[in-house]
């Protein structure tokens, strides 16, 4: 603060009291100004000493301010803006800013519930879709309706061999008889390219259930032919034994087997 004691009298009537406006909130505090008094006491000549100064008593509306320069511009700051207003965007529960919201817990378990519908939904429609893309792909009806077959084994006589289809493949059932079954389990296992045993080929002695495909590039042999009596493709001079066992030739494994059950003596079920 700027004290009017140091001054003489002649400059303090150039003091005027002003005050700037400082911007805090939205809120203005308007300047105060003090005017001049048009009449200033004129005090005696002095010499400015420490006694005297002592004894100057000020006259007139001097105020302290830290300008020199007479008075400040004045501003002021937007009274006329308005904060906005939401309310109409709030629930009920949350119009009052002081009071908790108590509706936070029922509105989070309301979006869990929902997404877990939305995510379970999903999954089952994604899965369909799965599904219908993997089923055609699948079987066709034609064959899936041949999945299973009988055989009547009373129109195969002991020796000889039918074909049937089964799946789309050519399914060969052979009577065999007791001289054929000696024959083939009499077999040296070391010299056999892919060894197995005929008991664990066949379910009934008599009877051999094999699938007409030759294992080296799919060709139908010809059954009771061949070096072993058995069968034989004539492709590429494949040769197989009574048992369905690759004997001679390029084809690397035994003529597969298929799972076939027996209902009664007469009556075999394929598939």
């Amino acid at each position: 603060m700027f004290s009017t004691k140091c001054l003489s009298p002649g400059f303090s009537r150039f003091l005027s009291a002003t005050t700037t406006h400082v911007a805090q909130s939205l809120k203005g505090t308007p300047a105060v100004v003090i005017p001049v008094a048009d009449t200033v006491v004129q005090s005696p000549p002095a010499t400015l000493t420490n006694h005297s100064l002592a004894k100057i008593v000020p006259t007139g509306n001097l105020v302290a301010t830290t300008k020199h320069f007479g008075k400040t511009q004045v501003r002021f700051s937007h009274t006329d803006v308005s904060m906005p207003d939401f309310s109409a965007y709030r629930r009920e529960v949350s119009q009052d800013p002081n009071k908790p919201n108590t509706s936070e817990i029922s509105r989070r378990a309301f979006t869990y519930l929902m997404v877990a519908g939305m995510g379970v939904t999903g999954l089952h429609a994604g899965k369909n879709v799965v599904l219908d893309f993997v089923s055609t792909m699948s079987a066709s009806a034609d064959v899936l309706a041949l999945a299973k077959i009988e055989v009547d084994l009373t129109t195969i006589p002991e020796g000889k061999n039918m074909v049937f289809k089964w799946r789309g493949k050519p399914l060969f059932v052979r009577h065999r008889s007791a001289e054929e079954v000696d024959d083939v389990r009499n077999v040296d296992m070391s010299s056999l390219r892919d060894p197995q045993e005929d008991v664990d080929r066949v379910v009934k002695d008599d009877w051999l259930v094999v699938i007409g495909v030759c294992t080296h590039l799919g060709c139908v042999p010809l059954a009771n032919s061949g070096e072993f009596g058995g069968y034989y493709c004539p492709c590429h001079g494949s040769h197989y034994d009574v048992s369905g066992r690759i004997r001679k030739g390029p084809a690397p494994l035994n003529l597969e087997v298929p799972e076939y059950t027996f209902l009664d003596e007469n009556t075999m079920v394929v598939g």
